[in-house]
């Protein structure tokens, strides 16, 4: 899944300089023993059975192009994750469509799967900003082809309607959403024009088809178009219906043949979202985040999540849940501009069966630190989420590496993945602000208790050979955050 525009928050800025890595475009340290029969999963872009984790630096400066971005994958392993064990790919890398431009933001956006069906994940990348020809922010979307080595070369997805809106390729989300078995990819931009790109894409010329619908978004005195989409089957029909969050509404539609049509749920105000099947009912269940507070109820103060469970209709709204800071059992207090809920990701952190959720409050101040951020950890189990049991984690947590800083942005993206195979999920956390925005990522370990900070991995954006030079805010951006 996708996440919305964290990329055009500003931050507070500094330089360093180290500059050789990213002019050549591609760095690669390739991990060992790729096994030779691909996994299928849709984030194992080597094939070696172990998911990856892509980190977006939309800042990098590429071959002296200002803020023109870069993705970092770094392999999954028996150990988990390594700084070392990494392929950088600007548009500057060889076989990627385009060049390295200032301000492109290359891997603003992100979203994996096996879009070519040939075992090997395949990375997704929004570069909304991307001027094509003469239309200024036009956007470009690009799939990275996963193979035996990891990433190699790309394939542009040309815009449809280049004249009918901007940014294209600002939300992406991967999913079956026309019911034939093969990955489809869906993309939105500025307008109310989402389209899906068929199955059975191939290197040479892309997608097999496109489809477009109107997504309904309204206007309104905010930006257009859709800000993120989700991919989820909530009714069990064993086909992906899509979510698509705007500043004008958010809407659930079901996956059909035909393409996607509207159930007519409006879910909750939002700008993140991920999905799981949090009560283990079949059902894919939704989570909206980063709300923002209704003025003529002023409680809560802050921000909050809300669940929407899966049901045969779709959405069943008579079991929406809203967790907040106020919550009893959530960590913390509720407090305006806190910004609980500005990333969300899902996954079974505990191994027992029930994912679990990841809520990142990018603005929390701890102590004296303003803006340093922290991350809740709620619990799945058979009734649901659950407060009980929950966690928080910051940079002041036992055996976490680093400390709470100011402007950190400590879990302004997160993620959840089981990166070494122990059948726990660990939890990656973003921090753009690291380092006076130079970025860092943390890689916690999952345990039967919950988030370990046993084994914690921390790295910044010089271990994957990004320059430093110009604030690259590495991790902004994680896949599927």
């Amino acid at each position: 899944m996708s996440r919305h525009k964290r990329s055009r928050r500003p931050l507070v800025l500094g330089a360093t300089a180290s500059a050789a890595a990213l002019a050549v475009g591609l760095l690669v340290v390739l991990p060992g023993g790729a096994s030779a029969a691909p996994s299928g999963l849709a984030d194992d872009f080597n094939g070696d059975g172990y998911r990856d984790l892509a980190t977006v630096a939309p800042d990098a400066v590429v071959s002296g192009a200002a803020k023109a971005g870069a993705v970092a994958v770094n392999y999954g392993s028996s150990s988990g994750i390594s700084g070392s064990r990494h392929k950088t790919v600007t548009q500057n890398s060889s076989g990627v469509p385009g060049a390295a431009e200032a301000s492109d933001n290359f891997g603003a956006e992100l979203a994996s799967g096996d879009l070519n069906g040939d075992g090997y994940g395949d990375l997704v990348v929004g570069t909304p900003f991307e001027d094509v020809g003469g239309d200024a922010d036009g956007g470009a979307v690009t799939v990275l082809w996963g193979s035996s080595s990891g990433l190699s070369g790309g394939t542009a997805i040309s815009d449809p309607n280049a004249s009918g809106h901007d940014l294209f390729g600002q939300s992406l989300a991967v999913g079956d959403f026309t019911g034939d078995g093969k990955t489809d990819l869906a993309v939105g931009s500025t307008g109310t024009d989402v389209w899906i790109f068929k199955g059975g894409f191939s290197k040479s010329s892309g997608a097999a088809g496109k489809l477009r619908f109107d997504a309904q978004i309204k206007s309104g005195t905010y930006p257009n178009g859709a800000h993120q989409l989700a991919a989820g089957d909530f009714d069990n029909d064993g086909v992906s219906d899509l979510v698509v969050l705007s500043a004008q509404g958010n809407l659930v539609y079901r996956g059909s043949a035909s393409g996607p049509t509207l159930l007519q749920t409006e879910v909750a105000d939002g700008t993140a979202a991920t999905v799981a099947d949090f009560d283990r009912d079949g059902h894919d269940d939704l989570v909206v985040g980063n709300e923002t507070p209704d003025i003529l109820d002023p409680s809560p103060a802050g921000s909050y999540v809300t669940v929407h469970y899966g049901a045969a209709q779709g959405i069943d709204t008579a079991r929406d849940r809203q967790f907040h800071q106020d919550t009893e059992g959530v960590p913390g207090a509720d407090e305006s501009n806190d910004s609980f809920g500005d990333s969300v990701a899902a996954g079974d952190i505990t191994g027992d069966g029930y994912p679990d959720l990841a809520v990142g409050v990018v603005f929390e101040s701890i102590g004296s630190a303003s803006h340093t951020g922290n991350v809740v950890v709620l619990r799945g189990g058979a009734s649901g989420l659950t407060a009980s049991g929950a966690q928080t984690i910051s940079q002041d947590s036992p055996g976490v590496p680093g400390a709470n800083e100011s402007s950190d942005c400590f879990g302004g993206a997160v993620h959840i993945a089981d990166f070494n195979k122990d059948r726990r999920a660990d939890l990656a956390i973003g921090a753009g602000g690291e380092n006076t925005s130079d970025g860092a990522v943390w890689v916690l370990r999952g345990s039967s208790t919950g988030v370990s900070a046993t084994g914690a991995v921390s790295f910044g954006p010089k271990s994957v050979g990004i320059s430093l030079s110009g604030s690259p805010r590495f991790g902004t951006t994680l896949l599927g955050s």
